[in-house]
């Protein structure tokens, strides 16, 4: 935010206009009326920020004003949400607390301001883990008022569509975030259309040159796009009047982001991506029939007229997916060979997708069955209620059941668990009790005895097997993957450990009151124990002594070392320490690198400075990548490639030590790449390969491995290259060879 200045007439008629904007959008809801409590709370929060502005220059109220209307015309929250989310900011940037919030509107819209107030500034501010803690309190009233984690969400998005107004360094870090936690999150909550823009928005600030490229390529042939689009909703249109249906048919075009992500994860150009045009259809279902006919009615009619894939049908109305969505997909061939996919959903089904779970409590009123949504926010209660150190860890494993894909399996009784794909045999257990969990040995499934690092399947029936002396073991951490299961592994380890600390702590002060050394002197003696065993925890120290890793018998000799007669009388004194010296010159080559100009925080990296710094081997970057540099905490820079899954989490959490990186190279050094090379097994075929290689490119081979089956051949290659641009001639050369189908890069 800016410093206070007078706003102009104009500015205030604009304020004016958008809380009016904010109440015609709530009027035209089926909420309770409550405009006064609004207009409070607008009044009280324009009065707080007057004079205040935003770094885009317009005046700050504005942002909670748009804040207020996603969770209004976007989530289909209510009054106290509105309320909350116009005040969101006023006890963290003025002077009024949450008491005086309490007073003038009441304990629960206090409450959510609160929770807001304690995540300010995002999940990871400079204090990362101290962040992500309160991240997890928030969580933790989840169950209770889920409100505070939807405005969270909403003020996240209206951040991300000013994010523009920020310095690069600071855009890095938000969209980082919004990608690592929000994005998820949204998705996990329900609210499709959030977790799609919230993508597409990251993607954008992360990679501006490939989404404009994108943007530019869906734009020029949208015309085309849309005229096949309406030769092949025609026929639907007219089937489903005649069976008199009320509903929309509308097209869906891929964001810029899911384009590029499928290009990435499917290794495909975008021209190959085919279901760039979805097509939805939203209908009032009749009442003398259950949604789940009508939809399945709805898709007869469909392959009445086009061919079904048989391999890409999803019924998601049969069992919802876990954060409540439901439709029927299916996946048709058009009359012009391009597949198209076709999404089914009732308008309440539509509005459970779009709003999640605001929707989800609208359409749950009287029911009392409890849904995957409901099962959901139980399990993360008890995640997040258990003993976690550290809150960092607790974010990534909450972050690993944000996004996984689900299977259904079946109890002995016949009861549906959901679990995410991928989860094993001893997920399924402490998803089903702790205790169960604990004593797991396997299981039987689908009457096959299996142990308990199985990974299950749909539709796989399931009975655990227990045994009264079994114990949770350190390897079992290598193979859960539900939150609940590392959660609560993680405690009964940390329980364990504590446990042989204090057995350990009993034991040395045994063992130093039999050598008769006064009590006071037990802090200086354990010290000089720790530091013989160069362990840095106190704790630790005693964890080994109670696990019988160090031995006491030979205490004696480490405390009375034989040194000096002084040493001898007085060995407290000269406990060793570790010295801390400050070098002359504290400042390290890559400092200096990335003073590129006083104040900036953008590193170029040319051929002298290339030496300072460290192209990292997680992801092997590159001149001509898109890089981010990192400098840890003795002042050395660290490289990435933008999106490496390390880097993903060093902007999300260590935003201040981010640096933007470009690239002034002149092909003096060399890198090795790999290559992964598929195509149709042709005599001379290699042969040709190394030529282009080598003679056209002259480029230096350091290993190929190649095999070939059925006709097929796969290879991987790796070579030595300058820059990024001479690597992706080769691959173009290579993939206009006949008979090669693919090349790949790999980056680790």
């Amino acid at each position: 935010m800016m410093k206070k200045s007078e706003f102009t007439q104009a500015e205030n008629a604009m304020i004016e206009q958008e809380f009016a904007s904010l109440i015609d959008a709530y009027a035209h809801t089926s909420h309770r009326q409550h405009v006064e409590r609004i207009e409070q709370a607008f009044r009280f929060a324009n009065k707080a920020h007057y004079g205040v502005r935003r770094l885009s220059g317009e005046p700050y109220i504005m942002h909670p004003l748009a804040v207020a209307k996603i969770v209004v015309s976007e989530i289909g929250l209510g009054s106290t949400s509105i309320s909350a989310a116009l005040l969101h900011d006023v006890v963290e940037d003025t002077d009024y607390t949450v008491e005086d919030i309490d007073n003038l509107f009441g304990a629960k819209i206090a409450q959510i301001v609160d929770g807001l107030t304690k995540i300010s500034g995002g999940v990871f501010g400079d204090k990362a883990s101290e962040q992500a803690e309160n991240f997890r309190k928030l969580l933790l009233t989840m169950s209770d008022d889920i409100r505070v984690v939807l405005i969270k969400i909403a003020d996240r998005l209206h951040n991300m569509r000013t994010l523009s107004a920020q310095p690069i360094e600071k855009q890095y870090k938000i969209a980082g975030e919004t990608q690592y936690i929000y994005a998820p999150l949204a998705h996990r909550l329900g609210l499709g259309s959030i977790k799609s823009e919230l993508e597409n928005l990251a993607f954008k600030y992360e990679h501006p040159d490939t989404y404009a490229e994108l943007q530019d390529k869906i734009a020029a042939d949208s015309m085309t796009r849309m005229e096949n689009f309406e030769r092949f909703a025609q026929p639907i249109r007219e089937k489903l009047m005649m069976l008199g249906y009320d509903f929309d048919l509308t097209a869906r075009i891929k964001t810029p982001y899911s384009i590029w992500n499928k290009m990435n994860t499917k290794h495909v150009t975008f021209e190959e991506v085919y279901d760039l045009l979805a097509v939805r259809i939203v209908f009032t279902p009749n009442q003398s029939l259950s949604e789940k006919d009508q939809c399945w009615m709805i898709y007869s009619a469909i392959t009445e007229i086009y061919r079904p894939h048989p391999g890409r049908i999803r019924d998601w109305i049969s069992t919802p997916k876990a954060n409540g969505y439901e439709a029927l997909h299916v996946t048709v061939m058009g009359k012009n060979g391009d597949w198209v996919e076709i999404q089914i959903r009732t308008r309440r089904m539509h509005e459970l997708a779009e709003q999640g779970l605001a929707a989800h409590w609208k359409y749950k009123t009287g029911v009392l069955e409890e849904t995957e949504l409901d099962k959901w926010i139980r399990d993360i209660k008890e995640v997040l209620a258990s003993d976690s150190p550290d809150a960092m860890a607790f974010l990534d494993t909450f972050k690993l059941n944000l996004f996984a894909k689900e299977v259904f399996v079946f109890t002995p009784k016949g009861e549906i668990q959901t679990l995410p794909q991928g989860a094993t045999v001893l997920d399924l257990a402490y998803q089903l009790h702790s205790e169960l969990g604990e004593h797991c040995i396997g299981a039987k499934v689908n009457h096959t005895l299996k142990s308990s690092d199985y990974i299950l399947h749909a539709g796989d029936q399931v009975e655990v097997l227990t045994a009264e002396q079994q114990q949770p073991q350190q390897e079992w951490l290598s193979y859960v993957t539900t939150a609940k299961a590392q959660s609560a592994l993680n405690t009964y380890f940390r329980k364990q450990e504590r446990q042989q600390e204090r057995l350990g702590e009993r034991r040395l002060n045994d063992a130093l009151r039999t050598m008769e050394i006064p009590e006071e002197q037990y802090e200086s003696a354990t010290q000089r124990l720790q530091n013989y065993y160069h362990l840095t925890k106190r704790g630790e120290l005693y964890r080994q002594i109670g696990l019988d890793a160090i031995k006491l018998q030979g205490l004696k000799g480490i405390l009375f070392p034989k040194q000096s007669i002084w040493s001898r009388f007085n060995p407290w004194n000269n406990a060793s320490r570790p010295v801390v010296t400050k070098p002359a010159d504290d400042t390290t080559p890559s400092q200096t690198a990335d003073k590129t100009k006083k104040g900036s925080k953008h590193l170029i990296l040319t051929d002298e400075n290339l030496k300072d710094v460290i192209l990292e081997e997680c992801c092997k970057p590159i001149p001509g990548d898109e890089v981010i540099g990192f400098k840890d905490s003795t002042g050395k820079m660290h490289i990435h490639y933008l999106n490496c899954p390390v880097a993903e989490r060093l902007k999300s959490s260590y935003g201040k030590s981010i640096s933007s990186v470009s690239w002034d190279t002149h092909r003096m050094s060399q890198y090795k790449e790999k290559l992964e090379i598929e195509g149709i097994d042709q005599f001379g075929l290699l042969i040709e390969m190394m030529r282009v290689v080598s003679e056209v490119f002259h480029i230096n081979v350091h290993e190929l491995h190649i095999s070939a089956n059925s006709g097929v051949f796969s290879a991987r290659l790796e070579i030595y290259v300058h820059d990024k641009a001479e690597l992706y001639e080769l691959i173009d050369a290579l993939r206009n060879m006949h008979n090669i189908q693919s090349v790949k890069r790999v980056f680790t």
